[in-house]
């Protein structure tokens, strides 16, 4: 069995393949929607030389060409086992991630119905540790399958072998671009579920609707409407969410700050004595980027975490604007904020951006 050629596209445009809406090009694509293939990449890759695996292109800044085989992961199986109080969950790793909440939601399977409306791919879930509204993909994580593109061997990692941490994993580390997620198992609820509306946008969208006792359904409806109502729609704008990573930092950072911003916001960070969350958006809000726009890019008008592409931006527009935004807050509050969005050829930008 081999790739056909007539299936892999030259001088291929990226631009419906990733929500910040960047015309990128491709010099070689290929669509993979069949498992029995990925055995065929490593060569195909060895072929090309430089290579990018795609997902939902929902949290990455593409450059403005690849030269380079780029392979949009499209393997979408969905697959449960159920038990007396749980179900395992096995889901593609190109299955888009919103489709995969609906469907547990819709079946009574609890668990990631905070998660809800996060763009992507499910494999892109894990490598990331998505999360939102207190609760982190790896509270459900059991395991994934992965192909080594190195070796040509399936792996499996567990949850001690993802090593997973704040909108991180070992696949961001030690392992970027050597393997191809190919399904994830997820283990949810199918009854006594663990309902959390801890974040107050959800107890109070809860309570103006008078419910006193949500279930995962309700929960679901409120983190749709909360994230639609602070979030731009990436159809509508272009965006890849969460441009920066909100900073930790230790008791003795925050009361310096504190002596100068009395009312900044700040979490203390679970697991982790003495030590503290502050929402990046707050920091680059009073550096005063919300709302702010330098022609086609800017920081969204409703969250300023947000960077978004108001149409024809080139990813260098991107970066040189984050870069700003990163710049200014560091001299404002001595934090350097970390990007979350993973910035493909960041060499491209020379010292634009702090990585």
């Amino acid at each position: 069995m081999q790739v056909s050629t007539d299936t892999i596209l030259s001088n291929f445009s990226l631009k419906d393949f990733n929500t910040f809406g960047l015309d990128c090009t491709a010099g070689a694509f290929l669509r993979l929607d069949n498992p029995a293939e990925l055995p065929l990449l490593p060569e195909l890759i060895s072929h090309y030389g430089n290579y990018l695996i795609l997902g939902g292109g929902s949290n990455l800044l593409l450059p403005d060409y690849f030269d380079g085989l780029v392979v949009q992961i499209a393997l979408d199986k969905l697959q449960t086992r159920e038990s007396d109080s749980d179900v395992l969950v096995n889901a593609g790793g190109g299955l888009n991630w919103h489709e995969l909440v609906t469907f547990c939601v819709k079946e009574n399977y609890g668990g990631i119905e905070n998660l809800a409306l996060i763009p992507g791919s499910t494999g892109a879930a894990p490598i990331q540790n998505i999360g939102a509204y207190g609760l982190e993909l790896k509270d459900v994580f059991v395991c994934l399958n992965a192909f080594d593109l190195q070796t040509g061997e399936y792996r499996c990692f567990n949850r001690e072998e993802m090593k997973f941490g704040y909108r991180d994993s070992v696949f961001k580390g030690r392992y970027k671009g050597q393997f191809i997620i190919a399904d994830v198992w997820l283990k949810l609820t199918t009854q006594d579920h663990r309902i959390n509306t801890s974040y107050g946008a959800l107890t109070a969208d809860l309570e103006k609707k008078g419910i006193q006792n949500p279930g995962i359904s309700d929960v679901f409806k409120a983190v749709v409407e909360v994230r639609r109502s602070k979030l731009p729609d990436p159809n509508q704008l272009g965006n890849a969410g969460s441009f920066f990573k909100n900073p930790v930092v230790n008791a003795d950072t925050l009361e310096s700050i504190r002596m100068k911003h009395s009312d900044v916001v700040f979490f203390e960070l679970q697991g982790s004595e003495m030590m503290y969350k502050i929402p990046a958006g707050w920091l680059i809000e009073r550096c005063g980027f919300k709302g702010k726009f330098k022609g086609p890019v800017g920081c969204y008008k409703k969250q300023a975490l947000v960077l978004v592409n108001r149409g024809g931006a080139k990813s260098s527009d991107l970066v040189t604007f984050a870069g700003e935004v990163q710049r200014s807050v560091a001299a404002e509050f001595g934090i350097t904020l970390e990007p979350e969005v993973n910035i493909v050829q960041p060499e491209n930008y020379g010292d634009v951006i702090s990585l």
